[in-house]
């Protein structure tokens, strides 16, 4: 049940974040600035590549592949940026402090194409993955570079060092994260700890900074340090003071509530945004979502337009019956994410109508729903008729950011916020 309530009210939010996520969102930015500070100190300013590399490798979990998959949508055409998730997992033994992480077992397969030509980079916020350990062995008996970002101290950046790497330093969240006596929730699994929700930018910095260097990317300069800056002035609007018809945050978590959102994008970049977003609402929301790129999208996912989460699959038998205590039917919704090269305008997001509260297409003032929605291509204009014609909300979510990167910041900042409002507002009964 979703608790509107609760998001105008900071204090009952404050006790309902017990592991300071909100928080931990509002330091990205700093985290961001940090990183890229320790990771010239590190080697990193210093550094002089022969070339750039025929394949980045960026090999992980969890943030570690979504920093991954958002260097892909930013790298050049010449190079070629492949996120390497883990194959498997071997069991862990339980250690004196419970049992571990099942991320501790897993374990990466370096592809065997891989070889002098390429760059591998690991990544971890722990830094103590004996997969990520071994896998570094491998890269260097095949002649990859390598590059680790991991905690200093720990065992990944030791390793870096044994295998000839460069390793550039973690930076983690200021927020002091759930308490090891504070009680758990129902449910929850020991070894499956949540994600620190800040992590993705304290590995995306680095990572971008070294993917800079190198040749794979090529942003605007100072681009980092303005994405920092965007994600602080997202922090500041979607702060939990900030009262709900202010906070685009809370406004799209109330949206989204209740529904099984198509989370649809236009472009590599806010497809990176679409993918996290959805990770995000899985995370902390508990919810799904499913993702995809326009146009495919459209084509794979028409089928759930006239399932039983479409409105006409709605049950018209005993119209007149009490439905006071029956909860409220999912529905469907779609959530359009477009970044500068696909809008060009300014930074919005509004709604097409349909039939859950919408307004038409009616403009509104810039930052709130409806404000300043902007026509596509023929896949967005068609996106916008398949919802209209079936009555589903359809939500644009929209950055005018020229810089790719800074439009992403934003994109997310805002998603990853909204991501967490819904899901203290859903667990806090």
């Amino acid at each position: 049940m979703f608790d509107d309530t609760l998001l105008d009210d900071p204090a009952a939010l404050q006790r309902a974040d017990r592991d300071h996520a909100l928080l931990a969102l509002a330091g990205t930015g700093a985290r961001v600035r940090t990183a890229l500070r320790l990771a010239d100190a590190a080697g990193l300013a210093g550094l002089r590549p022969d070339g750039r590399p025929r394949t980045v490798l960026v090999a992980g979990h969890g943030s570690t592949l979504a920093a991954g998959a958002v260097v892909a949508a930013l790298a050049v055409t010449g190079c070629q940026v492949l996120p390497l998730a883990p194959g498997d997992a071997a069991p862990i033994e339980r250690g004196e402090f419970g049992p571990a992480a099942f991320t501790s077992g897993m374990v990466w397969q370096l592809p065997g194409w891989a070889g002098p030509f390429d760059l591998v980079v690991i990544g971890s916020a722990q830094g103590g993955e004996q997969g990520l350990i071994s896998l570094a062995e491998q890269v260097y008996a095949r002649g990859c570079a390598v590059v680790v970002i991991a905690p200093e101290g720990s065992l990944l950046a030791e390793a870096a060092l044994q295998v000839r790497g460069l390793p550039l330093p973690y930076v983690p969240s200021a927020s002091p994260g759930l308490p090891e006596d504070e009680p758990r929730a129902a449910g929850d699994e020991p070894d499956l700890p949540a994600e620190d929700p800040g992590a993705l930018w304290a590995l995306l910095a680095p990572l971008l900074a070294l993917t800079e260097k190198v040749g794979v990317t090529q942003l605007p300069p100072g681009s980092l340090e303005a994405a920092a800056d965007r994600l602080d002035e997202v922090a500041v609007r979607c702060r939990p003071d900030a009262a709900g018809y202010l906070n685009p945050a809370k406004e799209l978590a109330g949206r989204i509530a209740g529904t099984v959102p198509l989370l649809w994008a236009e472009g590599a970049v806010a497809g990176a945004a679409a993918e996290r977003f959805a990770a995000m609402l899985a995370e902390r929301a508990g919810r799904p979502a499913l993702t995809g790129l326009l146009p495919g999208a459209i084509t794979a996912h028409r089928g759930m337009f006239v399932g039983q989460l479409a409105p006409a699959a709605a049950d018209p038998d005993d119209f007149f019956r009490d439905r006071v205590e029956e909860p409220d039917p999912l529905q469907l919704q779609v959530l359009l994410l477009r970044t500068p090269g696909e809008n060009g305008g300014e930074n919005t997001w509004g709604n097409n109508g349909g039939n859950n509260g919408g307004n038409g297409g009616e403009r509104g003032r810039e930052g709130e729903p409806g404000a300043g929605v902007r026509p596509g291509g023929h896949s967005v204009l068609r996106a916008h008729r398949l919802a209209e014609a079936h009555e589903v909300r359809l939500t644009e979510c929209t950055s005018g950011r020229p810089d790719p990167l800074q439009a992403l910041a934003e994109l997310i900042g805002l998603t990853d916020f909204a991501a967490v409002y819904l899901g203290l507002a859903s667990s806090s009964g």
